[in-house]
């Protein structure tokens, strides 16, 4: 196994799939409280962290199905953020006996048909590239980080997505990155394990679509979380912890803390 992973605690495994501009920094917060009862693991994607470089083909899901056969993990709750819980989704579609259950976090969508503005977003970045500043400084000016940026939280977001900028400019120009077919934007009333969808209110709009799309899944539950944006993973830790035990427990998601 080349990718670079962490297993904490014991129990029932959870696999925590980070996000895109990220690393397993991204569960600094929720996974030491989720290791306190479970076995938690961790780990970079493939070409960001300390995970190696891609070569020419990537297949995120394969990595995450090699990456449990290691570890000799036959069902777990699957946990991903972003791009992340894309991953999970997808796995989940094509690999339902190894879930348990699926949590995604303000997930993307493989097959869905992002905006015109979010996609003029992303290919600012890229354009801006190899200026790692001015790339951060285009990165950093949405929605997605308002929240962040304005907590304690800024300088490991800041230091993550440098990194990850870092990376990418030492992929390779002809990077394939393949997804199952078909892809989930079509198959979403497939999928079989039990699911709970959690977005921060302060969120772009593509996001909230996808969470529309995700109404077709038959056993789902939403929520939002109040005062957060696209890494509410770092700023509302704890929150995000009640939620997914007591999703994981089968209590009701709504129940005041006692």
């Amino acid at each position: 196994m080349d990718l670079t992973y962490e297993v904490n605690g014991k129990g029932n495994p959870i696999v925590l799939i980070h996000s895109g501009g990220a690393d397993m920094r991204d569960w600094t917060y929720l996974a030491p409280l989720l290791a306190k009862e479970n076995k938690v693991v961790t780990f970079d994607g493939r070409g960001v962290g300390k995970s190696p470089m891609p070569n020419k083909h990537v297949n995120y899901v394969e990595d995450l199905l090699s990456l449990m056969d290691y570890l000799e993990i036959k069902q777990a709750t699957i946990i991903g953020h972003s791009i992340g819980g894309q991953v999970a989704t997808d796995f989940a579609l094509n690999y339902p006996e190894r879930v348990t259950k699926l949590v995604v976090i303000a997930p993307s969508l493989s097959g869905f048909n992002y905006s015109n503005e979010f996609n003029h977003h992303m290919n600012s970045i890229i354009e801006a590239a190899p200026n790692i500043d001015k790339m951060l400084e285009i990165a950093l000016h949405t929605p997605t980080y308002q929240v962040v940026i304005n907590s304690p939280h800024k300088d490991l977001t800041v230091q993550m997505l440098r990194l990850h900028f870092q990376h990418i400019l030492q992929w390779p120009p002809d990077l394939c990155i393949s997804w199952p077919q078909p892809p989930a934007n079509e198959r979403l009333g497939e999928l079989k394990p039990k699911t709970l969808f959690i977005i921060g209110k302060q969120e772009i709009q593509d996001n909230f679509l996808v969470a529309e799309r995700f109404q077709e899944v038959p056993e789902i539950r939403f929520v939002e979380i109040d005062d957060a944006d696209h890494l509410v993973t770092l700023t509302h830790p704890e929150e995000l912890y009640e939620k997914i035990t007591s999703f994981m427990e089968d209590r009701n998601l709504y129940a005041k803390n006692t």
